[in-house]
């Protein structure tokens, strides 16, 4: 909604803004910095921790700029002794009930809680460097050590209350993005603080492991199930050969955590820093996903002009597979959509299965002594690979799934300097990808890599492969394009953020919209914006700038842009599988969906 003209003086600089603008906005736009805490923008703005206090002219109490809008003709203050001793007030509250051993905690550089403190002089190093401590002046402290329960270890997504603020953002990215709302605010008073809604486990609450509420909390109370042991005792395991794949979106982020801007450290590096860990081989699921665009692509022209309604009269596209996040709450929460879903693999699993056999037989080594491992911008996928979808009885396609910030702290344990590293080249056979593959970690990548390959099966000519635009739906939160074939044509959707596909699902029942393939991704942005991803500390969504720098790389560095031109998927079809959807591809490389019981208390079958 676009609002009225407001003039206002903040800090004595005379701002033109909107009146639906909030303070913090309009600071925001001309330059000067407010500290927050809870807010995360365009998300979260309930204005619980007070750190955003500002004084307003003529008003009697402190307000929060996140939530307040702008009048006409107000005066501002940001920093006046009131505002000062207000946010220190809030700041030594919650520090108050915090875990502060930052040393050993995961997010000591990327914490909000930390960098605030920090500012506000209530804290400061220990002299060793080792230890955070308080400063003489600090608000003792009356954190009981060991009052809460520990989180069960098993589960992907780990919580630590004693690391809470309770501010709110975990609670808003379950809710507003993804639309199951695992988390909320229980108790009252003192006692009151983040848990599990409905006082169920998180699994019955509906949570998919998507990682968000992990990328949205200002601390570490949110982190992922550290994975990182299992890959290093293989590296240890003589009789283990270690094979790492590194998905399409990592490459935009890992050297974030090590001091790089984003996008800056090539993926031949990160192979470097593998191999100087001890990895035995490392290779790219984005030729993985040159796999699963044959297989999936073709699975859509075999289906095209062949669906017919279900029960309900309701006429469904074939929905992508590769978001194990998507699968898993279709799944729970959407009966009715499982039997639509593409029985293609993800990537990650499909190189799983091509790395247990074909490659594991030309190596001469039993399934059973390769480790396999991905490197993931996903937290989702450590269920994925739990999932009993193997090519062996006696051995797991994947033994592990580490998200990039894991990646990141094995290198900085290992004290290995990616800048003092040569690159390495991916290991070979395995080892060539296309831009097709590339754009797979990106919202709309899935849907537009497999129109290239589609268009070139159905007409046998090769479209340009920035030709695919799509629009926003006229409907809801999506995008939609329609596009020929010859003989037909496709009308597909791109939708990111579960909440967003629930809008998208309802609207296919309604029978107000009518697609052919839909790609969903749970993510905002996709895998570029995953839940595994480097985590910088600031209230900014990351995803679609990484999104673009992996549309830069299929479009201004990639030879070869479409997936079945790809000389290394020639090669398995040839010598391995035959052609796309044969009786071994479906073995090796598909799967089956069923519904899961899991969850559909929170949200129903809808």
């Amino acid at each position: 909604m676009v609002g009225n003209p407001a003039k206002v003086v903040i800090d004595g600089h005379a701002i033109e803004t909107t009146d639906n603008a909030t303070i913090l906005e309009a600071a925001r736009a001309a330059g000067i910095a407010i500290p927050t805490l809870c807010h995360f923008a365009d998300l979260n703005d309930i204005g619980a921790c007070r750190v955003c206090v500002v004084e307003v002219e003529g008003e009697d109490r402190l307000a929060a700029s996140c939530n307040t809008c702008v009048q006409d003709g107000m005066v501002v203050r940001t920093d006046t002794d009131a505002v000062r001793e207000a946010r220190t007030v809030a700041l030594q509250l919650l520090l108050s009930h915090h875990d502060l051993n930052c040393a050993y905690c995961k997010r000591n550089g990327t914490c909000r809680f930390q960098t605030l403190l920090l500012d506000a002089g209530l804290v400061e190093w220990d002299p060793t460097g080792t230890f955070m401590t308080e400063a003489p002046s600090a608000y003792p402290r009356h954190l009981e050590k060991g009052r809460r329960a520990a989180w069960p270890a098993q589960a992907i997504i780990q919580r630590d209350e004693n690391r809470c603020v309770k501010c709110g953002r975990c609670i808003a990215a379950c809710e507003r993005l993804e639309d199951i709302g695992v988390w909320d605010f229980v108790g009252s008073g003192s006692r009151s603080t983040v848990g599990v809604r409905g006082a169920t486990t998180a699994r019955e609450a509906g949570c998919v492991a998507c990682g968000q509420c992990i990328t949205h909390c200002p601390t570490a109370a949110l982190t992922e199930r550290d994975d990182t042991q299992k890959l290093l005792d293989a590296i240890a395991d003589p009789a283990k050969t270690t094979v790492v794949q590194i998905a399409p979106a990592t490459r935009t982020s890992w050297g974030v955590g090590l001091g790089a801007e984003d996008g800056s450290l090539s993926v031949e590096r990160m192979v470097a820093a593998l191999k100087a860990l001890g990895v035995d081989y490392v290779f790219d699921t984005c030729l993985a996903a040159d796999l699963t665009i044959m297989e999936e692509g073709t699975e859509l022209l075999s289906g095209l002009g062949s669906q017919a309604p279900d029960e309900n009269g309701v006429t469904w596209p074939l929905f992508t597979s590769c978001c194990p996040a998507w699968v898993k709450h279709a799944k729970g929460a959407h009966h009715d959509v499982v039997e639509h879903l593409s029985t293609a693999k993800s990537p990650m699993m499909m190189f799983g299965a091509v790395a247990k056999t074909w490659f594991a037989e030309n190596k001469g080594i039993a399934p059973a002594d390769l480790f396999s491992v991905a490197i993931m911008p996903c937290t989702a996928k450590k269920h994925e690979i739990e999932l009993p979808v193997n090519a062996h009885e006696d051995a797991r396609d994947m033994d592990a799934s580490l998200t990039t910030r894991e990646l990141v702290r094995m290198i900085q344990a290992s004290g290995i300097d990616v800048n003092a590293l040569e690159d390495a080249p991916l290991d070979d056979p395995l080892g060539t990808f296309t831009g097709a593959g590339v754009i797979f970690g990106t919202t709309g990548g899935v849907m537009e890599a497999a129109l290239r390959t589609a268009y070139y099966v159905a007409t046998g000519e090769l479209p340009p492969p920035d030709d695919f635009h799509f629009a926003v739906s006229p409907h809801g939160a999506w995008t939609e394009g329609s596009f020929d074939m010859k003989d037909s044509a496709v009308r597909c959707a791109v939708v990111h953020g579960l909440a967003n596909a629930g809008a998208l699902l309802d609207a296919i029942r309604a029978g107000v919209v009518e697609y052919d393939f839909v790609e969903v991704m749970a993510c905002p942005s996709g895998c570029a914006g995953g839940g595994g991803q480097p985590i910088d500390g600031t209230d900014r969504e990351l995803g679609l700038v990484r999104g673009q720098t992996l549309r830069a790389i299929d479009r201004d560095k990639m030879p070869i842009r479409y997936s079945h031109e790809n000389p290394q998927i020639r090669m398995l079809y040839d010598e391995f599988f035959g052609k796309p959807c044969s009786e071994l591809a479906h073995h090796l490389l598909h799967t089956v969906h069923m519904p899961d019981d899991a969850g559909a208390k929170a949200k129903g079958s809808r």
